[in-house]
């Protein structure tokens, strides 16, 4: 929405729109929210096509939320617990604009690992695989039109700007109930569920990896007879 159409808004509904004010709560309190509802209903997923015997440990270490410091956690943890601490300048566009890049080929990579192992990937988490690919994608557009100064002075390279390519804290630093929340939220619907996932996985290899010795041992038993 322009200023102009901000300002229309306003004459007609005798209400004060601040644009950059809505923009910001949708992303705080909408957007990011929403991201761990689909991350929630993946791990579902994995658990229903019993990904410990398919593809296993490879792939619980590539998917995008998961217990530890993982590869597409770190590609949109990393991001999004900048933004959370630091002004929006070229640095920071920079760091999210990598992130959502590196993230979406490890997507790709990710979708691959699980249909070369022969892991069943149903419609309905296709579906879900497209939420988490797109949200990162959303947030950074709005950010992007938020602070479309920043963009401009990212294309040119940050010129004249001192401070261009530095994280920058926060002026008006997020309330700390609210920082807490999103660290609660991640606890709950990531670090649990996927690390749970992980030590599934981990088990399940290491009892085929027995096995396989077993019945190789078993195999030269037989075969010095």
């Amino acid at each position: 929405m322009s200023r102009d159409q901000a300002a229309e808004v306003r004459a007609v509904s005798g209400t004060s729109v601040d644009v950059g004010e809505v923009t910001t709560r949708y992303l705080l309190y909408g957007l990011l929210p929403s991201w761990f509802v689909p991350g929630l209903a993946d791990w579902v997923m994995h658990r229903r096509t019993r990904i410990e015997e398919t593809s296993g440990t490879k792939e619980s270490v590539i998917l995008p939320q998961r217990g530890y410091p993982q590869l597409m956690m770190a590609e949109v943890g990393v991001p999004i617990a900048a933004t959370l601490r630091y002004e929006v300048n070229p640095a920071l566009l920079a760091v999210q604009l990598g992130g959502a890049a590196v993230h979406e080929a490890t997507a790709l990579w990710d979708v691959k690992t699980a249909v070369d192992s022969g892991r069943e990937v149903r419609p309905i988490e296709q579906h879900i695989h497209s939420f988490l690919e797109s949200l990162p994608f959303a947030a950074l557009a709005s950010l992007m039109c938020l602070h479309s100064d920043q963009v401009r002075s990212l294309l040119r390279g940050g010129r004249g700007d001192p401070q261009a390519w530095r994280l920058v804290p926060r002026r008006r630093p997020l309330s700390p109930g609210y920082l807490a929340g999103v660290a609660a939220a991640i606890g709950t619907c990531v670090l649990l569920p996927y690390g749970e996932e992980l030590l599934r996985c981990r088990r399940a290899a290491r009892r085929d990896k027995k096995r396989a010795t077993s019945d190789e041992a078993h195999w030269r038993a037989t075969k010095g007879r």
